[in-house]
């Protein structure tokens, strides 16, 4: 275990002798915050692969949905492209491009914490914007607004239902002292688990994130406020469901999230029916929620990915590797969500039944 390993797991043992059980929401971020400071987390000789860095064909059709849109609003100006957590900028890359083809070059804003990030972005999109949090984004003109695996890593909250009721789960070192782990915390809980899903098993646990539901909230408010439509697109759930999804990925693989925090991905899987009811509370119009494989082949990935291959007919497996792996089921196609707001007045997209 390196020193920057070893320090962060120190530090939370030294916090929890001092005040006792940290959330598992505090855990989460502290070591996701340690993650994403200081490296570039994706490609093949990092951790994971979004669908942005499998194809160009993701960021294009998400592009022109946004365009469409735009269009069919009647063209507003000012217009601002914001995404949240853009990674390499490989997504905002190929999503302006194809909105340039349409007549659309919006200002870029991006929402990014991580320093090493920022400096690959401010390389593959001169004259981007940052912003620390969506706060400081502008408030005039609408928002074309992109949010692609960003949501599975806000902290998390987790609730079980004890012999005595709901408690949250809280953190605390491991048995064998070489990592953490849950235990339940004391103070009931029972307000806090809607009242439907009181009566689950014992020992059904509920996750919730209240972190997501901020970020959602002024997402919906500011596409509610200045017009404009968004897509959120993450691995998750359209139906309320029990059960743990926190998780961690380090080199690709599955690792267990409660070692050496800091040096792996934490994430969880989105409750988007939260995140729809949170979204049109605020004033937002949900567009519908599809998976991600209907989606993408409802927006034309299938011809899109034909003309790439009669473009350059030597790239022809690897195109439809690629195609295959964002849509068939078994891959990305079943388990990852796509998500459409907009503001009221703003007609509907393409890809969803609602």
């Amino acid at each position: 275990m390196s020193a920057g390993e070893s320090d962060l797991s120190d530090s939370f043992r030294r916090l929890i002798a001092a005040t006792g059980p940290i959330s598992l929401a505090h855990y989460m971020a502290e070591a996701n915050a340690r993650y994403y400071a200081g490296k570039d987390p994706l490609g093949s000789a990092g951790d994971f692969v979004t669908a942005p860095e499998i194809s160009q064909m993701f960021g294009e059709l998400a592009g022109l949905w946004l365009a469409d849109l735009w269009v069919r609003a009647g063209r507003p100006l000012p217009v601002h492209y914001v995404e949240l957590g853009p990674g390499r900028g490989t997504l905002a890359r190929d999503a302006l491009r194809a909105m340039k083809q349409a007549g659309l070059e919006p200002e870029i804003h991006l929402v990014e914490t991580s320093p090493a990030l920022r400096a690959i972005q401010a390389q593959r999109l001169p004259g981007a914007v940052h912003h620390h949090d969506m706060a400081s984004l502008p408030e005039q003109g609408a928002l074309l607004l992109l949010a692609n695996e960003f949501l599975d890593a806000l902290p998390l909250r987790q609730l079980v239902r004890t012999p005595q009721g709901w408690r949250e789960r809280m953190v605390v070192p491991a048995a064998d002292d070489e990592g953490f782990a849950c235990i339940a915390g004391e103070r009931p809980m029972d307000a806090a688990v809607p009242a439907e899903r009181r009566e689950a098993a014992r020992g059904a646990i509920l996750e919730t994130s209240p972190a997501t539901a901020s970020v959602v909230a002024e997402a919906a408010r500011r596409l509610a406020a200045q017009g404009g439509a968004g897509l959120i697109i993450d691995y998750g759930y359209d139906a309320p469901q029990f059960g743990s999804t926190f998780q961690a990925v380090k080199a690709h693989r599955k690792v267990d999230p409660f070692r050496a925090p800091g040096t792996a991905d934490l994430t969880a899987h989105v409750d988007f029916a939260a995140a729809a009811e949170t979204a049109t509370a605020q004033g937002a119009r949900w567009l519908g929620t599809a998976a991600q494989g209907v989606w993408l082949q409802a927006l034309g990935i299938d011809a899109r990915a034909a003309a790439l291959a009669r473009h350059d007919p030597g790239q022809r497996a690897a195109v439809e590797a690629a195609r295959h792996r964002l849509v068939d089921p078994e891959e990305m196609g079943a388990l990852f969500k796509v998500m459409g707001l907009a503001h009221p007045a703003w007609p509907a997209g393409a890809g969803f039944a609602a």
